[in-house]
């Protein structure tokens, strides 16, 4: 009772000594290793979190193998993510659980140690190290701590970061499709409507938790590209690339009943399905126009088509500037 009274009035007496900038100073300088250190608890109590982290630094080596050194080393890693230097977070935590595996802190140390990382997470757009390491720290949090009351806001973390990765791949995928029959970067044999397959398959593959959502899009994304790469294969190899697509269609109603692209894909099933029945010929189309009503699938198909044909020429143009530009300036250097 003695010894806690005696750490409560260090705490105090060293709040009213911070209040001054000089004073702060004053305890980087003193070699009086339990006040400096007591005087960082305070700063953290008082949000001083960055003061406090670079107290907590300076005492780390010091105070190694005391009986404040698990303290310390944890707390370093508490005051840089409350200072919202995650990087640094990162680091200290992962320390303190290598250095103390059966720590007071253990179970914290390796959830925030997720969670740092998870707060460095970027754009889509960039390398997603961060997230990646950030799902491993969770799932390593979960696999050692697995009576854990964090283990709810862990999983969440989790889903909500292979969901960024996934929707990463999406993006990739919506690129290749996009691109569609422009040859300027193609990949795949040529194709980019492959790559497009390809790549949304090994996300549908390889995050098989990722949201309803996001594998209903990557869904009809392979959908229509291979609808789009049966209308632009060889005729060797049309016929087979529609029955793909009829497949690939009974596959996605059978995964999304209800799905908001139903109209679309009925009417790629539609006219998939006539070509298959004509062994790879042409449908008839004079006998389709003659028809006095065009059911909302051919209609969609059509709207469809030209939304295609308008992305890929605003494609071409993009790309052929850009490579236009490359060269003039290549020209005027010469």
């Amino acid at each position: 009772m003695c010894k806690r009274s005696h750490s409560i009035l260090s705490v105090l007496s060293a709040l009213l000594l911070l209040t001054a900038c000089s004073e702060y100073t004053n305890v980087l300088k003193t070699g009086d290793y339990e006040y400096r250190y007591e005087a960082a608890k305070a700063l953290y109590v008082e949000g001083h979190y960055r003061q406090a982290a670079e107290i907590f630094s300076m005492l780390l080596a010091p105070l190694k193998g005391t009986a404040y050194g698990e303290e310390c080393l944890y707390m370093l890693g508490e005051t840089n993510l409350r200072a919202k230097d995650y990087e640094a977070a990162a680091m200290y935590f992962k320390k303190y659980y290598q250095a103390y595996p059966k720590g007071h802190y253990m179970e914290l140390a390796r959830y925030y140690t997720g969670y740092a990382f998870y707060m460095q997470t970027p754009d889509l757009r960039l390398d997603q190290t961060s997230t990646m390491e950030a799902i491993t720290e969770f799932q390593n949090f979960i696999d050692y701590c697995p009576g854990t009351s964090l283990m709810p806001q862990a999983q969440e973390i989790i889903y909500a970061l292979q969901d960024k990765l996934v929707e990463k791949e999406l993006l990739s995928a919506q690129l290749y499709y996009d691109l569609g029959g422009y040859i300027g970067n193609a990949t795949y044999g040529g194709s980019n409507y492959a790559a497009c397959v390809v790549t949304a398959q090994n996300a549908l593959k390889d995050y098989p938790y990722a949201s309803a959502k996001l594998r209903e899009e990557l869904s009809i994304l392979v959908l229509r590209a291979k609808y789009y790469l049966a209308r632009r294969s060889v005729e060797e190899r049309r016929l087979e690339r529609f029955r793909d697509t009829v497949d690939e269609y009974y596959a996605f109603v059978s995964d999304y009943p209800e799905s908001r692209y139903m109209k679309e894909a009925n009417a790629i099933f539609q006219y998939s399905e006539r070509i298959v029945d004509k062994k790879g010929g042409q449908p008839d189309e004079d006998n389709l126009s003659k028809k006095k009503k065009v059911d909302d699938a051919e209609k969609a198909l059509r709207e469809i088509e030209e939304k295609n044909e308008t992305k890929e020429k605003a494609e071409k143009q993009k790309q052929d500037a850009f490579f236009g530009n490359i060269i003039r300036d290549v020209l005027r250097r010469k």
